[in-house]
């Protein structure tokens, strides 16, 4: 978790989520007792969940950290925050988020604020709640800033791909983290396991595997750096690009039909300034990487050699 600064009178909310048993009262307290996250002020720690690991006492004592439980989601509102506010006077607060509750329902005072958002997931049994939670999932994944995917020491690739692919699509501007007990896991799909040759003169990218070259892409810029690839998208136009761009796309399902997103990268194209938004075209282009204002860092940005319109893909994306 990062240093933080106070700015004016709010106080920041470091909000850990997760599903029981994932560790997340672990994370807390191994990052409680470090150095740099260290405060001259009070800490409020309020439990959302009770697992089978307890705070260490002297831990809480060192730090000045009073734990509130709360067992009813329906008693987290933001009158009652307040009032765990004015008894304890916190510089900050740790919120240990229950992971059966929907997060988009949390309401926090107008003076607290979301400062960084962190989601614990158990590799061992992550697969269970993406094929029977995945809203829930969607939720607490949306807006974390670090995700840490843990116990997956039999976790075979095939799965860890599929985790890395699904969590991505979940939390697209958060940094995954992939733990097994000897630590991080370097793990990226193999070339030999991308459904379309790589090698090819023009990279045939079919509408099922959108999803996968869209992530393979940022992730693993290498592969792709001047080659040539061909798929069908979506037109999205914007005021605030120029005239000869676009973004190429598709939407994407990430967790279930209220929660879509569009997912694309910005293309230029002679034939741009003719194109409305949400016409299908087939893209042939050249990719390269470099700084883009809206991906606040260098990454992908095709070339058109071709652009023709194209008959509209019905199916979402699908992760």
């Amino acid at each position: 978790m990062a240093e933080y600064e106070l700015e004016d009178d709010m106080i920041p909310v470091f909000l850990i989520n997760g599903f029981l048993e994932a560790g997340k009262t672990q994370f807390l307290q191994f990052t409680m007792s470090q150095d740099y996250f260290q405060t001259d002020g009070k800490t409020l720690l309020i439990v959302c969940e009770e697992g089978e690991n307890e705070y260490d006492e002297a831990l809480l004592k060192r730090t000045r950290t009073t734990v509130v439980y709360v067992e009813d989601q329906e008693q987290l509102t933001p009158e009652y925050l307040t009032e765990l506010e004015l008894l304890n006077n916190p510089e900050r607060v740790l919120l240990e988020w229950n992971g059966m509750w929907n997060q988009d329902e949390l309401k926090l005072p107008k003076d607290w604020t979301i400062y960084q958002q962190v989601t614990i997931l158990d590799g061992s049994t992550l697969n269970l709640y993406i094929a029977n939670m995945k809203p829930l999932l969607g939720a607490m994944l949306r807006n974390s800033e670090l995700v840490i995917c843990n116990r997956c020491d039999d976790v075979s690739d095939e799965m860890l791909t599929s985790y890395r692919r699904t969590i991505r699509a979940m939390c697209q501007n958060g940094q995954l983290v992939l733990e097994d007990k000897e630590g991080e896991i370097q793990q990226e799909m193999l070339e030999e396991d991308l459904p379309y040759d790589i090698h090819a003169d023009v990279i045939q990218i079919q509408p099922k595997d959108f999803g996968i070259w869209y992530f393979d892409c940022m992730d693993v810029p290498e592969r792709y750096l001047g080659k040539m690839v061909e798929f069908t998208g979506m037109v999205l136009k914007s005021p605030d690009l120029p005239k000869n761009y676009f973004v190429p796309g598709r939407m994407a399902m990430t967790c279930c039909e209220a929660d879509m997103t569009f997912i694309g990268y910005v293309c230029k194209a002679r034939e741009a300034r003719l194109l409305e938004t949400k016409q299908w075209v087939h893209v042939k282009a050249k990719v390269a990487y470099e700084y883009w204002k809206d991906y606040g860092d260098k990454g992908p940005v095709l070339y058109a050699e071709s652009v023709e319109l194209a008959e509209e893909i019905r199916e979402y994306v699908q992760f």
